[in-house]
């Protein structure tokens, strides 16, 4: 990345880092992961290479489809949107600008235009 000035670092978070999800383990190390982006953005940046943290939303993983009946399903997203998601930033000419940010799947799903695999409008849901 330093070679050719330009990269995207993707550090995967969620919003237990400013709010109290769970437990003081899981919020302490999404706010470690917030902070840690923050910092390498920092350090990168002269390089051209862009960190940011993404909040998913609720992904279609094998543990949560196991478990579907606890959750609502209705905004989730699959794993390929992750990937649409990012492989849009990355090609994103202000993509510099971004970095050091957070952000969720479904914001930048729809500054890109993107939606999911199966169609789906993925709404963001932001939390804080």
């Amino acid at each position: 990345m330093i070679l050719a000035s330009r990269g995207l670092i993707v550090n995967i978070s969620f919003w237990a880092a400013r709010l109290y999800m769970q437990n003081v383990i899981y919020g302490t190390s999404k706010a470690a992961i917030d902070k840690m982006t923050s910092d390498m953005a920092h350090e990168a940046k002269p390089f051209g290479v862009s960190v940011v943290s993404l909040y998913p939303g609720l992904v279609r993983t094998e543990a949560v489809l196991k478990n579907a009946q606890y959750f609502n399903m209705e905004n989730s997203e699959s794993p390929e949107f992750q990937g649409l998601v990012i492989g849009a930033l990355y090609h994103d000419s202000a993509l510099l600008e971004k970095s050091g940010g957070f952000y969720t799947s479904a914001e930048l799903a729809k500054a890109y235009s993107i939606v999911d695999i199966d169609g789906k409008v993925i709404r963001d849901e932001r939390l804080a």
